[in-house]
């Protein structure tokens, strides 16, 4: 178990870096002279990074060894680090962004397959779920971390990343002693190939939507809390800032493992249903300037996209065969990024020509029609069912 806690720790490590820009970006604004559509810019390139990755080096684990592509996603979170602690330029922050991004999509697919090989057989049930807490757990940590530090301690545009760094060096001193579990080849570079499956194309369709609407949610979350709470809420408060987004991905990851345990008919309307009152608490917390409401958001987000993520998985993993579930976990992980992008700056651009009310308010409306359009298609698909013999 000691390599299975060494590894989890280095997974958590890189996702934990991939979140300390998030209550920062208020302080970059001032810093380096950066309006909201850049924040956002800067957070899209992030998920951007993620996705080519994933298209590109996606496979990387299985040719040449887990070890390798985890000391690289160290490596590549260790350089977006330096980038950040020295940077006094947009340029500078948008490539730190897209290094974070490389290494995300390194180690998850790393990171979770490792794992789940370095668990004995009578647990192996264990490795989605400790996979699970180190990928949301180092999201979250990551927001936490840099709120805490950049409210309380010296430096706020510094320490967060001198401590990651920290963090970084003892993951990579601790790789030293895992075992590989790969079987070691050679690496060859090809784009990966996505096509929705023929055999669940309905249900992927509805899962991809449900939560690429909660991740575009989570997208906007993370990229313009700060700007919410400073401009609307008077609040300019990296720690709370870094709670806000923490509650979203915590929740995230207990949306996922509740959906465990409902019946497969149940997760995905839920989700959706979920998702409309997010929506909803979004709008309020934007037109009134609720913080309650924006804290009640990221909760209720969190659960409806953990859930339907968890659902989209399952499909995948029960309705296609073996030798295709690779291209088919890519391109829903590809199209979850990308919305997880998109959205971010959408709402940037409008927060920059009219202002963030308008933005919230249309956003919000998006996300509870794409939701509702879901729901509608889940119904009528369960009414044309044929009846059980």
């Amino acid at each position: 178990m000691r390599n299975v806690g060494i590894t989890a720790f280095v997974f958590w490590t890189v996702m934990l870096g991939t979140t300390v820009p998030t209550p920062l970006y208020p302080l970059y604004e001032s810093a380096v002279g950066i309006v909201p559509v850049e924040v956002t810019v800067l957070f899209a390139v992030y998920a951007i990074g993620v996705v080519v990755g994933l298209l590109t080096l996606g496979r990387l684990s299985d040719q040449i060894g887990r070890k390798p592509v985890l000391a690289i996603a160290l490596l590549l979170a260790a350089a977006a680090a330096s980038l950040f602690l020295v940077s006094d330029s947009l340029g500078m922050l948008l490539a730190a962004r897209v290094l974070s991004g490389f290494s995300a999509a390194l180690a998850t697919g790393a990171g979770t397959a490792a794992i789940g090989e370095q668990l004995p057989a009578d647990r192996k049930w264990l490795g989605p779920v400790l996979a699970l807490v180190a990928n949301m757990g180092g999201l979250a940590s990551g927001t936490m971390l840099a709120g805490i530090l950049a409210e309380w301690a010296g430096h706020p545009l510094r320490l967060s990343w001198i401590v990651h760094l920290g963090l970084i060096v003892l993951s990579l001193l601790g790789l030293t002693v895992v075992a590989e579990t790969v079987r070691r080849g050679r690496a060859t570079f090809r784009l990966q190939r996505l096509r929705v499956p023929r055999e669940i194309r309905g249900e992927f369709v509805r899962a991809s939507a449900a939560a690429g609407a909660g991740f575009a949610v989570l997208g906007v979350l993370t990229s313009i809390t700060g700007i919410l709470l400073g401009t609307e809420l008077g609040k300019h408060d990296p720690a709370l800032t870094g709670f806000v987004v923490f509650l979203g991905f915590v929740f995230t990851g207990t949306g996922q493992l509740i959906d465990r345990r409902l019946p497969p008919r149940v997760s995905l309307p839920a989700s959706c249903v979920a998702l409309i009152i997010a929506a909803a608490l979004i709008a309020t917390a934007v037109l009134g300037a609720s913080l309650p409401a924006l804290l009640a958001a990221a909760v209720v987000v969190g659960l409806a996209t953990g859930s339907a993520v968890s659902a989209g998985l399952r499909a995948i993993a029960t309705g296609v065969p073996a030798e295709r579930r690779g291209e088919a976990f890519s391109a829903f992980f590809a199209i979850l990024y990308t919305v997880l992008a998109l959205p971010a700056i959408g709402v940037g651009i409008v927060i920059e020509y009219a202002n963030l009310r308008w933005a919230g308010g249309v956003f919000s409306l998006v996300v509870g029609l794409l939701a509702l359009t879901v729901l509608i298609s889940l119904s009528r698909t369960r009414r044309r069912a044929p009846a059980p013999a």
